[in-house]
């Protein structure tokens, strides 16, 4: 008997186990099923990573109205070049002359023939109040009264003729001082004293260096990441540890044909770019024309408007 009882203990002890852990299990299954799922949902207001910014290779430009070429509108001698290069100028301010003695001669003539018709026209005048005078007395035929107005109104149009003469020559000369027409600096000077030129030669070109903007050539595939008003940040070769900030000002609805040539030889140079127009938002020590890089940052989004 007590060994009967002996074998019975453990067995005791076992089934007690078994039934104190079913019990257990089978509360945390109850609170399992009683708590209800939870996913965490990410802070409001989380910081989101930003879009990349393009980067386009670019050169530095005068706006259109700021860079201009100057020609020869006649053509002719070059009788004195006044202007240097890197000289600045005022709008008006003479940039060359050709020689224009035959002009001038040809004014002379015409002046003189004007003189002679104003004296015509005065003798018609007087004649043509005598005829009336002795038309009306009976002492002379009205015939010669009439032939006096006509030779008065002929002298008249020969001065509108001559006027006219003498305005065509007069532009003519004013076109032989070739002056600047705009303020700015003289980057070119393309001619030289005594080089003989035809109408329509370049001789100068002017530019305002105090209006300069970048043109950045965006690859096509990155149109649409480029929008007005973005920031932007310039850079140059030769200036280290330098950056410009600007904002996109025009954006085409065309894209064209590559200016730039890459400086890594592996790009191709035969994609498509949209030229990118950047006013640049301080002074920068670069040249007209030379080339920077441009990084095109994501455009400030737009504040959220309260109910």
């Amino acid at each position: 008997m007590k060994h009967l009882s002996s074998l019975l203990a453990p067995a005791g002890l076992l089934s007690g186990g078994v039934l104190a852990a079913f019990v257990l299990f089978g509360d945390f299954r109850g609170l399992r099923q009683e708590t209800p799922d939870f996913e965490p949902e990410p802070p409001s207001g989380a910081a989101q990573a930003a879009p990349a910014a393009v980067a386009a290779e670019g050169r530095l430009l005068a706006y259109p109205d700021a860079d201009v070429q100057v020609g020869a509108e006649l053509g002719g001698l070059l009788e004195r070049v006044a202007v240097v290069e890197r000289q600045q100028v005022q709008r008006g301010e003479l940039l060359a002359e050709l020689r224009a003695h035959d002009r001038r001669a040809e004014l002379a003539e015409a002046e003189a023939r004007a003189a002679e018709i104003e004296a015509d026209i005065r003798l018609f005048e007087l004649e043509l109040r005598r005829m009336e005078r002795l038309a009306e007395q009976g002492a002379a035929a009205q015939a010669a009264a009439d032939q006096a107005r006509r030779n008065l109104e002929a002298a008249q149009a020969r001065r509108h003729s001559a006027a006219a003469q003498i305005e065509r020559i007069q532009a003519e000369l004013d076109k032989t001082r070739i002056l600047a027409p705009i303020s700015g600096v003289v980057v070119e000077r393309l001619v030289d004293q005594g080089e003989t030129v035809a109408a329509g030669d370049p001789l100068f070109r002017i530019a305002d260096l105090g209006r300069l903007r970048v043109e950045a050539e965006v690859d096509e595939f990155d149109a649409a990441r480029v929008a007005l008003g973005a920031p932007v940040t310039v850079t140059a070769e030769g200036h280290e540890g330098q950056a410009w900030a600007g904002v996109v000002e025009e954006i085409p609805e065309a894209v064209g044909a590559r200016r730039l040539k890459p400086q890594d030889p592996s790009r191709p140079t035969d994609v498509r770019v949209l030229p990118v127009k950047v006013a640049l938002s301080e002074p920068v020590p670069l040249k007209l024309g030379q080339r920077v890089e441009v990084l095109l940052h994501a455009a400030p989004a737009a504040p959220a408007q309260s109910n």
